[in-house]
């Protein structure tokens, strides 16, 4: 999170003294910053990561009555994107700070992995035939987890001077999301409810009949999202292994928005 935060910084700054080193220009939409409140909509990308932590080594009950022991980790390998889009009213405090509303719509998917270390390979159930699919690891199992998530983003923004037709900006604040998706029939399930703290940079471009907002944005769950009451549900008593093999999930975000206003 330092590294983002400096990352964010260093942006912020270089945008600005490439303000400063530009020549003035007529103005577009002189006033345009001015007003009390003004609605947008917008419309961007993003990646998201799930961090799992898992517990280990854990004692398995059979059918027969006898014990034995899995070691089953699960891991988001890779950072998946997804797209979003949404509206934002904006509140004017002074010259230099507003505070922004941004309810909004996420849509993507986070492939999960899980790896037994102990069970045979021949064994798994992933691949009863005599080749398991392609990219797939005999004793690996994997889950699509899709995402669609309803927000509401409340931002604090502190705006640089204007200069020209240009005017970078630092953002930071929470968004609480809902998630409407999950099924009972997936090997992890995520919690209807999570939060976010966010801090991103943006620069504001000043268009003849709109105003332009590019805008980069990390996002970090507060919260385990994880829904612990699920692997108890599960119809596919196999699966229990691998969904009570993590005890923790905590959400990562990094988007590119485009805001139009």
């Amino acid at each position: 999170m330092r590294k983002s935060i400096f990352l964010i910084i260093l942006v912020f700054t270089g945008v600005q003294s490439l303000c400063a080193q530009m020549s003035r220009t007529v103005q577009n939409r002189p006033y345009t910053d001015l007003r009390p409140f003004h609605f947008g909509l917008f419309i961007g990308t993003h990646l998201q990561d799930l961090e799992l932590q898992n517990v280990g080594p854990q004692v398995i009950q059979n059918e027969d009555g006898s014990e034995t022991t899995r070691m089953i980790s699960g891991d988001q390998d890779r950072w998946d994107n997804g797209f979003m889009v949404g509206v934002l009213g904006e509140l004017r405090l002074n010259r230099h700070f507003q505070f922004r509303v941004a309810p909004a719509m996420y849509f993507g998917v986070r492939h999960v992995s899980f790896y037994d270390f102990t069970m045979p390979k021949s064994a798994n159930p992933v691949a009863d035939d005599e080749e398991a699919p392609t990219g797939v690891l005999l004793n690996e199992r994997v889950q699509n987890i899709k995402t669609a998530y309803i927000t509401c983003a409340f931002d604090m923004i502190f705006g640089s001077e204007r200069n020209g037709n240009v005017r970078p900006y630092l953002v930071a604040g929470l968004n609480p999301v809902i998630n409407l998706s999950g099924s009972e029939s997936d090997i992890l399930k995520l919690k209807r409810s999570d939060l976010y703290f966010e801090i991103g940079a943006g620069c504001d471009f000043y268009m003849p009949f709109f105003k332009l907002r590019p805008e980069l944005k990390f996002m970090f769950g507060l919260t385990d999202c994880l829904d612990h009451k699920h692997p108890a549900n599960l119809r596919d008593a196999n699966l229990r292994a691998y969904a009570n093999s993590v005890s923790k999930a905590t959400s990562k975000m990094i988007a590119l928005t485009f805001y139009f206003e």
